[in-house]
Parts: C-alpha cells; sequence; structure tokens
C-alpha cells in the first residue's frame, strides 16, 4: 500500500467506530472539520465506506475527531493513528538530524 494512506485497517473501519460514537456523518464531518480537516462530507462519507482512501493526516483527524468523542462518552481513546506504533523511520530521521 502507498505510503501516502492510512494503515491497513478494514475499508469500513472507521464508520464502525463512528456508528459506535453514536454520531451520524454530518456529526462526525463537523467534528473532523473543527479539528482542521479540509474534505467535504461527500469525500468523508467516500473514506468511511472505502469508496476513498484518506490519507495518513485525514485518517488521524477522522480517528481524533472519533476519540475526542468516545472520550465524552465516558471512554478511551479506541480508534488507532496511521502512524501508531510505526514511526521507526521519523525517528531514524530525526536520530540523523541531531
Amino acid at each position: 500500500m502507498p505510503d501516502d494512506v492510512a494503515g491497513d485497517h478494514p475499508v469500513d473501519v472507521l464508520d464502525a467506530f463512528r456508528r459506535g460514537a453514536d454520531l451520524s456523518h454530518g456529526e462526525l464531518w463537523l467534528r473532523y472539520f473543527e479539528l482542521g480537516g479540509m474534505s467535504t462530507g461527500l469525500e468523508l462519507e467516500a473514506y468511511l465506506f472505502g469508496a476513498l482512501r484518506p490519507s495518513r493526516h485525514d485518517h488521524d483527524v477522522i480517528a481524533h475527531a472519533l476519540n475526542e468523542r468516545f472520550v465524552e462518552l465516558g471512554g478511551n481513546h479506541p480508534v488507532p493513528y496511521a502512524d501508531d506504533g510505526s514511526d521507526s523511520d521519523d525517528d531514524d530521521a530525526a536520530a540523523a538530524a541531531t
């Protein structure tokens, strides 16, 4: 899979989390937009249904919006970010820069 798309989750995993957070598509899009997401509501729905693949950045903004909702509901942060546990290349680049 190209490096510019989110991890190797099943295509509907974000939508499953959206349903678990009891958010409509519009409510999730508003939260995503408030956090700086720049995709349209239609693009967000396409990400959720697997018709389009979000960039790592978009995946992380969606995950963050969902995780904030789960915290509001008294839960934890169950939605993984695209780079969770896979930032060894970033660490190597940071070490080389110092």
